[in-house]
Parts: structure tokens; sequence; C-alpha cells
């Protein structure tokens, strides 16, 4: 099997030849750290996450260099440090704004199971970098000067828009500055500009000024993967004009014919089937899904989050709803408690081959979820078919959560919740008919069922899963806490009821039939129906 991706810059899938397998290079734009990231950001974080892993599994974790860069410079994190620090020195407010903004991006990215990139390179480390690429761009005859800033000239590249496929007539200036009378052509993008004495700024040869946005991944990838490398990653929204303003500036500064063999980009994502927006009310903060209990009034485990994320394949946009995280955190307990009670450390070489199938196809993750999704329902080579779902969920990312028992609990709690409300007795009844009856007649899975199979996997698996997730709680401990949360007292009726079952559960192991008999009708005396069970216990509920 080769691994293909699909290619963004030729609109088709290409097999990936790496220029150097002892030393496969990727560059994804990272955040601009002005405001905490939003569920949107997520996306590429999560995604190109995916295809790191992946290139580790191939070639080695040595063999393989993933560099994502923080924009710590820009016109955004000017203001916002402004607002929130008026009365500091703007460079001591600006480092208070990244500072904080980048510590939580790291924060997030942990907590949604990313591995951490090779290099993660600030863009203010790099303005040395940057001034050279500027250099080198004027003297190619690719660049000018013009009212104290530098700027591309974009015809001075024929074949400029490759990447978005525009053509030169219908570009719009694309730089985060508004065309100006200065520009030679409408198109042409700022590499430098102009500082005031309010504003942040590095000495270089046309004056004290802060870079344009796209010279600094520019710079950055050169600097930490070579003039060309393997691939460049991104949001769907930076294809034009973030990317091609790379492509066109690192060409045209090193002569070479490209930047990155393979641009791939993830598609966007809207909210309960809207554009996320803040004057709409959904625009999620990733600390807000992972800490508060704003959306679907809960809050979400990292490992949701991300498997939720790869529920649809990376290119498709996403609609993100609360359903459609519900369906993930199902999904989860599901291959988490069928893949957590493995006995062996043998692949079943079947599975992992089409499972693997369908990642090399293009990161085809909702492929690859489906064909787990029926691993766990076969009942072919189950033990050899555990831990290789196992190590499906750890190199997906998906197996190293250490709060995957707090996760089972909670998801347990609003169904502990709906099943108290019946008293102990009537909760005993639903799960012994669970057992028996999982499902409901239109096929779906009974809520019961599903809390019924969380309480089996934390008591049976308790050991086991201590070993894996690392987390110093007994778990079934932990649950009979939450089991009892939920418990009212019995009533001295219910009590009675309880205790003639117990002595009647005697008579019947003594083959005390008459004994049996008399308190069944008892029982029935009092209003009550009894039901004795296949697993030897007896359910009851008030006759109607």
């Amino acid at each position: 099997m080769s691994l293909r991706l699909y290619n963004t810059l030729t609109r088709r899938k290409e097999e990936f030849k790496p220029l150097d397998p002892r030393n496969v290079r990727m560059y994804v734009c990272g955040p601009t750290v002005y405001d905490f990231a939003h569920i949107g950001n997520a996306r590429p974080v999560i995604v190109f996450d995916v295809l790191f892993r992946l290139l580790r599994h191939l070639y080695g974790p040595e063999h393989v260099t993933y560099v994502r860069n923080i924009t710590d410079v820009d016109d955004k994190i000017n203001a916002r440090a402004l607002r929130d620090f008026p009365n500091l020195p703007l460079n001591e407010a600006i480092r208070n704004v990244t500072e904080t903004t980048a510590n939580q991006f790291f924060a997030d990215a942990k907590a949604l199971g990313c591995l951490e990139p090779t290099v993660q390179p600030r863009a203010t480390d790099n303005i040395a970098e940057m001034i050279a690429m500027i250099e080198e761009l004027i003297r190619r005859g690719h660049a000018y000067v013009a009212a104290g800033e530098v700027l591309f000239s974009v015809p001075s590249m024929p074949d400029y828009g490759a990447l978005s496929q525009r053509n030169l007539d219908d570009q719009q200036a694309g730089a985060r500055i508004a065309v100006e009378a200065h520009k030679k052509n409408p198109a042409d993008f700022v590499l430098w500009k102009l500082s005031s004495a309010e504003e942040p700024g590095w000495d270089s040869p046309w004056g004290r000024g802060r870079p344009g946005w796209h010279i600094e991944c520019s710079a950055m990838s050169k600097r930490y993967l070579g003039e060309v490398f393997d691939i460049h990653g991104g949001g769907l929204d930076l294809i034009f004009p973030h990317h091609e303003n790379e492509i066109a500036q690192s060409r045209c500064a090193h002569g070479t014919e490209v930047m990155a063999n393979i641009w791939m980009h993830n598609g966007f994502l809207q909210v309960e089937g809207q554009k996320m927006s803040k004057s709409l009310g959904n625009f999620y903060m990733i600390d807000e899904l992972l800490n508060s209990k704003r959306f679907g009034d809960k809050s979400w485990n990292g490992t949701i989050l991300r498997l939720a994320m790869l529920q649809t394949h990376y290119r498709q946009p996403i609609d993100w709803t609360v359903r459609h995280l519900q369906q993930a955190e199902s999904r989860f307990i599901r291959w988490a408690t069928f893949a957590t009670q493995t006995t062996v450390t043998k692949i079943d070489t079947g599975l992992m081959e089409s499972a693997l199938g369908a990642l090399y196809d293009d990161l085809n993750t909702p492929t690859l979820f489906a064909i787990l999704d029926e691993a766990v329902e076969s009942k072919r080579n189950i033990e050899q078919r555990r831990f290789t779902a196992l190590t499906l969920l750890k190199l997906l990312g998906l197996g190293q959560s250490r709060n995957r028992v707090a996760l089972m609990l909670d998801s347990a709690e609003d169904l502990l919740k709906r099943l108290s409300r019946a008293g102990p007795n009537q909760f005993k009844r639903i799960v012994s008919e669970v057992v028996q009856n999982p499902k409901l007649a239109d096929g779906t899975v009974k809520p019961e069922a599903k809390l019924l199979a969380t309480i089996l996997a934390i008591r049976k698996l308790s050991t086991d899963y201590m070993s894996i997730v690392a987390d110093d709680v007994n778990i079934a401990d932990e649950l009979q806490r939450q089991l009892a949360k939920f418990r009212r007292k019995p009533t001295s009726r219910e009590a009675k009821v309880e205790n003639l079952i117990a002595v009647r559960l005697d008579a019947r192991k003594a083959k005390n039939w008459a004994e049996s008999d008399r308190i069944r009708d008892e029982l029935a005396a009092m209003g009550i129906a009894i039901k004795d069970n296949k697993d030897g216990t007896t359910s009851w509920e008030v006759k109607r």
C-alpha cells in the first residue's frame, strides 16, 4: 500500500513520494495568537496531527519533521494589547497577549490528543530571516520599495495564481492592508510596512517596521525545512491569499519550481447549520467546549471533540452539532469498551490492512471508523481484533486520554438521573430487562443499554483501564459514588417488598415452592407483580 494525498495544486490525489525518506518534512500554518483558538481552528490542528502520526508510522518518528508556526506579530494583536492592557507599554502589553493565548493554544492542542510538532517557531524570532528573504526578492526584481513599504510585484511571476486557479486580472489585494495608490498593481501585496512609535517594529534597510503576514511563513518554512519540502497544510480559507502569496515569495526568492510538493487543505466548519459567528452566539472557543457548559449544556472531553472532528472527511465541510458530538461519544465508549478488554498483543492483519488502507487513501477516517464499527460487532478472531482496535485508536490519537474514566462516568450521568426516578428496585428491573432486550423496536440501542455497557465496562476492566489511562482513581468505587448520588432512599413499602423478594429467593434456592408461591400471593395482594429472570434475579413493579 502507498500513501495517496489530495494535492490542491493539481486538484487530484497523488502518490506521496518524499524528497528524502530519512527526513519527511511538513509545514502547517498555526494560529495568530490575538485570541483563544476557536473550534474551527481545531480542525487543521487535529487533521494534520493525524497525518503527522501516520507519517511517523510509515517512516519512523525520528525521520519526520513537522513545523507549525505561531504568528505573534499582527495588527489584530496590537489592537487587542491596547484594549486589554491600556496602561502598559505596548511591547509589554503585546507580550502579555501573545504569551497567554499561545499557552492556551498549546493546552488546547494537548487536550485534543495532538502530539507536539517538531518545531513551533514564533514569527518574532525570525525577523532576520524575513528581512533577508525580502532583500533577495528585491535583488531578483520581484519586489520594490514605495512610500516606505516593500511590496511584492505580482506581475513579475507569470504563473501566479496556480494554487487558487485565479487569473491575474481577477486578483484582489489580499494583504491585511487596504489598496494604496503607491502600488504598481492592485494585486501587489506588502512584505514590509513601517511602524509608528506606538507600534512594534524592528530596524531594517527600509526603516523601522514590521513584516507582512505572508512573508512570515515563507521565512520560517525555509529556515526549518529548506527551500522545497514535502507537504504544506492549512485551512481552505488560506488558499488565497495566504498560501498563494507564500508560493510566490518562496519560489521567486529561491528560483525553485515549487515551494512544497503537496498542498493540503481542510474544509470549513459551521455550527448547527449556520456559519460560526459571534453575532449569532454560536462562536465556540476550544477551551469553552472543554471546560464550560455552553454547548449542549455540558463540557466535552478532548477525545470526543477529536473523534467528532474526524468523523467527517477532512476535505468536506463539517456541521458541528450536539448530536454529532453525542454520536462520537457513544462511538468512543463502544470502541474503548471493546478494545481495552484485549488479552493478547497480536494484530489481526486483515483488520489492520483494511484500516490502514483507508488512512492511506487521503486520510479517509470515515471509512476507517466504519471498519472499526464492524470489527466491534464481528464475532471472528475477537481477541486479535481487540488489540488491533486498541492499536488503531492510539495511532489516531484516540487512545491517550487520561480522562477516559471520567468521560464514561459523565456520559452515564444523565441516564442515571432518569433511571433513579423509578427507585432502586425499578432500576434493577430495567437493567435486568436490558440484558435480555437491549434494543428498541426500531433497532436503536436503548439509552439504558448504553448505561449498562458503561457500568459493566468500568467494573470489569478497572485493573486494565488503570494501566492504560494511568489515572489515580478506583473505578469501581467511583462508579458506586456516582450511582449513590442519584439513588433515593426506599420507602417502607418498597423495603417490605424487597425483603419479601429476598425471602422468596431463599425459599426457591431451598426448593420450598410452597413458601415461594405464598410470598408471590402476598405480593400480589399488595398490588406487586414480580418476574423471575433467567439470570436468577427477580424484578418487580406496581400493577396498574
